[in-house]
């Protein structure tokens, strides 16, 4: 049919009415239909009722599956091992399940049917598995389970009986065959030409009178509206194509991919090594997750998707869980605790060890004051709303938001792990370089182990605000000062035995509606007494869900560890995706400066432990398994307070204030600080009416800095780096505080001090 032939032959006035009222229906431009040889054949429904994995919580579960035009969908039932929740009498039946075979036991599935056909509603399937991109595979421990890989999830299915089972996998095996994963070339026909012609129009015009002109520019006028629309649908034509195209090329690389996976999973059986070890090890490497290899195992069993929200995902493989390794690790820590030195030969493997460092003990508390008030609930979004897209540094929260510590505490809590540096430095005397910087490595990874599950932020330091943390059971002492307000930024000095570490931290955050983004920008150095010297920059840090769900933080980026001597570091820190189910990786290499080759990998997790294994492991011949020689470096210590904080032992010590301390600190010490002090106190009301009034005295520090304000213990260095200048710790000494400001405008004694 001609497209204008739906004009009506009425008056031109009328008809260019109707024509902005309705526009005509143009049919052009359709694709042919593909030829029927490509359809696949028509196949009858299949249905059945299936145990399913769900979680730990939950179990085995039954659902109502129905396998329809290569689609797998199931249901919930009502009650018996329904889950509770919304069942089959939700909904009616299609009439593709009222008519299909049913495999095994038909009592339950005919009571769904008869449930679902009376409620009258639309059933809604709670999941879909389109077979043309799965898998399916027999268990080979059960005879009675069956798992389903669709690349993103895997369904354990189990039957009543093993013919049930069988049946089950030859109806599936069926479907996929019929509905082959791979597009077709009449998946989308050309284009078809459009032939216009307005002889009709032309004489139904003539009729009504009207003269050659305007017949004339009457077709003009509808010619170039079509040839416009017909434009557009070709350009969405091409488009299409090109997705298709994108379409075609990723099955074909994901089709190439499982083949690679399943050739060298059996290759690694061939080799002995199927209780996926060396799979782990190169899973990591690849920056991605492990491959469903081995379905019967135990900890396969948690790849199957949680159905109910409020029931907490847990994966039950271990991150490098070789046995070899566990061993080798348990193997380190004896010899340690026996201090051996040097190398100690433990079956074929060597484990090196150095001597711990003694240091006196000293007793410090384990917990924090009892609140004394309720904490109040505040509407979290009422507050982001407004400051999307702003600097964070300039965003003013209620004090409910932060956690008793200040980020200059925050920058000694990086030294918990202290004992890696004090390592190091025993390394380096006995001529060991690359233990050396094997242990300057896990040091500056352990630095991130103290954020996780820590979900308020620390508080913004004011201008000329100082720590000090003397800790002679770590053997180091501490000094840190907030030295710029317009930029933030917080320099720190420590002096270990042996060693030096310094650096300054300017850290930019956002606010992005949902999440929080947090740039680090200045390097750290650390400087052991022989000259040798590593240098490092922080990686990038966001914080998800600010506003609905659990909030939690990932650190992610590639973090180079330069080193003035023989060796440098690349440690990758793996951003956390959204179905990773292995969070929180961290690997890398330790590389000769001399030669460019790699000496080492480092493997880990920032908040778990952090393994090495000598040479390049990226070179062995095949069948080597890496894993078997890998040594603990480093393991982070388990031990939380109970409290909405999540604060380690360590960390819990940082605020800490004794009579004896308080003689001796200067009025900036962040101890003194005191709506810092009310929070820890849990006296919510005054500690949020001190920080409106110490924020409203921190406005005055843009104007001091432009008047010369210098800070008072540290000093820019050629290269625009805080160093400090020295003499805080004889003024402590001697308490001579002379010059120093009381920033927090009180002269009284700290609230809430013994």
């Amino acid at each position: 049919m001609n497209p204008l032939c739906c004009i009506a032959p009425v008056s031109l006035e009328h008809a260019a009415e109707q024509l902005h009222q309705q526009p005509p229906r143009i049919l052009a431009a359709a694709p042919p239909s593909p030829p029927p040889t490509t359809q696949p054949a028509a196949a009858a429904a299949v249905a059945g009722v299936l145990h399913k994995w769900v979680n730990y919580g939950k179990g085995w579960r039954s659902r109502c599956f129905v396998l329809e035009d290569g689609v797998l969908s199931y249901y919930k039932l009502r009650g018996g091992g329904g889950g509770g929740g919304s069942g089959a009498g939700e909904a009616a039946v299609s009439p593709a399940f009222a008519a299909a075979r049913v495999i095994g036991e038909g009592s339950v599935l005919r009571r769904a049917r008869e449930e679902a056909a009376a409620a009258g509603k639309q059933w809604k399937p709670f999941g879909e598995i389109h077979l043309k991109v799965s898998s399916i595979r027999a268990s080979k421990s059960d005879d009675k389970r069956l798992y389903i890989f669709s690349g993103t999830k895997t369904l354990h299915l189990r039957c009543e009986t093993e013919e049930d089972r069988n049946t089950w996998i030859d109806a599936l095996l069926a479907a996929k065959d019929r509905f082959p994963r791979s597009l077709t070339s009449n998946d989308l026909g050309p284009m078809a030409d459009i032939m216009l012609s307005t002889e009709k129009l032309r004489a139904r015009l003539l009729e009504e009178g009207l003269s050659e002109a305007v017949v004339k520019e009457c077709e003009s006028i509808m010619m170039g509206e079509l040839l416009e629309l017909h434009n557009q649908i070709k350009s969405q034509q091409q488009q299409h194509s090109i997705l298709i195209d994108r379409l075609r090329q990723l099955e074909t690389e994901k089709v190439e991919l499982e083949r690679t996976v399943v050739h060298e999973t059996k290759e690694r059986e061939t080799h002995g090594y199927a209780n996926g070890r060396q799979s782990d090890f190169y899973s990591v490497l690849s920056g991605g997750s492990t491959s469903e290899s081995d379905p019967d195992t135990a900890s396969q069993v948690a790849e199957v998707e949680t159905e109910e929200d409020e029931v907490t995902y847990f994966d039950t493989r271990e991150f490098l869980s070789a046995e070899s390794l566990r061993s080798a690790s348990c193997r380190r820590r004896e010899l340690m605790a026996h201090g051996c030195n040097g190398s100690e030969y433990v079956g074929d493997s060597v484990i090196n060890t150095v001597k711990t460092t003694r240091y006196p003990f000293v007793l410090r508390r384990d917990k924090l004051p009892e609140p004394k008030e309720k904490e109040k609930p505040i509407g979290l979004w009422s507050i982001i709303k407004e400051n999307i897209g702003k600097d964070l540094s300039g965003v003013c929260l209620p004090v409910y938001f932060n956690e008793p510590l200040s980020s200059l505490q925050k920058c000694f809590e990086d030294l918990e792990y202290s004992y890696l540096v004090d390592h190091a430095l025993q390394w380096g005397k006995q001529g060991d370089n690359l233990m050396r910087i094997l242990h300057v490595a896990a040091f500056a990874v352990s630095g991130y182990a103290s954020t996780e599950g820590r979900q308020c932020k620390p508080f913004n330091p004011l201008l000329g605000e100082t720590y000090e943390a003397d800790y002679p059971d770590k053997g180091l002492r501490f000094f840190s000062e907030k030295v710029s307000h317009h930029p933030v930024v917080v320099a720190c000095h420590c002096e270990g035995r042996g060693w030096r570490f310094w650096g300054d931290s300017n850290l930019k955050g956002k606010f992005w509606g949902r999440s929080i983004q947090l740039d680090p920008i200045g390097v750290l150095t650390l400087q052991f007494d022989d000259g040798e010297t590593f240098q490092w920059s922080k990686v990038t840090t966001s914080i998800y869900n600010i506003i609905i769900g659990k909030i939690y933080c990932d650190h992610y980026g590639t973090m180079r560890i330069n080193g003035s001597g023989q060796y440098s570091c690349k440690l990758k820190f793996k951003e956390q995706s959204i179905i990773d189910r292995n969070p929180h990786q961290v690997h890398g290499f330790v590389q000769d400066n001399r030669t460019g080759q790699k000496v080492a990998m480092l493997i880990g997790k920032w908040d778990e432990a952090m393994y090495y294994v000598l040479g390049d492991p990226s070179v062995k011949p095949k069948g080597y398994d890496p894993m078997s020689e890998a040594v603990l470096l480093w393991e982070r210590d388990k031990s939380l307070n109970q409290t909405r904080y999540n604060l380690s032992p360590f960390a819990i010590s940082l605020n800490e204030l004794t009579p004896h301390l308080l003689k001796k600190l200067p009025p900036t010490d962040s101890r003194l600080r005191p709506d810092q002090r009310h929070l820890e106190n849990g006296e919510y009301e005054m500690a949020n009416a001190e920080k409106l009034r110490l924020e409203q005295l921190q406005r005055q520090a843009p104007r001091l800095q432009e008047k010369g304000w210098k800070p008072r213990w540290f000093r820019k260095d050629n290269d625009d780096s805080y160093r400090y200048v020295g003499g805080y710790w004889e003024a402590r000494e001697k308490g001579n505080w002379d010059g120093i400001p009381d920033i927090f405008g009180q002269n009284s004694v700290s609230p809430g001090l013994p």
